[in-house]
């Protein structure tokens, strides 16, 4: 596990690593740079790189936190890559299911995969399912997540590429929006993130904005309409026994 400077989430853990591209939003692959960079300072979890690998040690960690927290897992993979078999996938739901004190925040660009192995999968409430949503062209993901059966679904707008107009937000519990960061970042246009925030307002649908990205990031900032968005779906948690 580690403390997270992601705006929306406390803290990451990783039962997998490594992945591969699969559309435009997947470019500058910030993960893919980290991991390339801890291989070469000989940390073992990622001796492979990028390559997919499972964790088993990994499984235990949530049992071990004293306080409830809220974890995006996976920071480093998708945990519905082709390559992650759905047996362990099935591990690591058991490991969310029987901690029900914390906010597991899976993010996934494999809907699809997400879609086919939702019945096999125990769905609690503290398992917060998202999809990435970088422009229009991946916009089917949203369907495929509202078909599944998690609880809590959201969607992360992050890096925002292009325009993301009459969006169905039928069932969708969380938009998330950010801009792309990095050395040679693709813009951002405001008028994008704020459509996207007026048609989160009218649905009723929590919105939160993360960044406006950039080669400077920390100086552009995140305020949006003279405000910081920091809206998050109600948590519910249960204190474990």
């Amino acid at each position: 596990m580690a403390q997270s400077s992601i705006e929306w989430t406390e803290m990451t853990w990783n039962p997998t690593t490594g992945c591969d591209k699969v559309s435009q939003g997947c470019k500058f692959c910030y993960a893919e740079v980290m991991a390339k960079r801890l291989k070469a300072m000989g940390i073992e979890k990622y001796k492979d790189g990028f390559k997919i690998r499972t964790h088993e040690d990994a499984l235990n960690t949530p049992y071990t936190w004293k306080k409830s927290k809220v974890v995006f897992v996976n920071s480093m993979s998708d945990l519905f890559h082709k390559d992650v078999p759905l047996s362990f996938i099935k591990k690591v739901f058991k490991v969310m299911n029987d901690n029900p004190q914390h906010v597991f925040q899976v993010l996934t660009k494999r809907a699809d995969l997400l879609l086919q192995y939702s019945k096999e999968l125990k769905w609690t409430h503290n398992i917060w399912m998202g999809v990435s949503v970088e422009n229009e062209r991946v916009t089917d993901r949203i369907d495929l997540l509202r078909q599944s059966d998690a609880k809590v679904k959201f969607l992360s707008c992050e890096p925002l590429i292009g325009p993301l107009l009459n969006l169905n937000l039928e069932g969708i519990d969380w938009v998330i929006v950010g801009g792309e960061s990095g050395h040679k970042p693709r813009p951002m246009d405001a008028d994008w993130v704020l459509d996207i925030q007026e048609q989160c307002a009218r649905k009723e649908v929590a919105f939160f904005f993360k960044q406006w990205g950039g080669k400077n990031k920390k100086k552009n900032g995140r305020m949006l309409n003279g405000q910081t968005y920091d809206e998050m779906p109600e948590i519910e948690l249960q204190k474990s026994v």
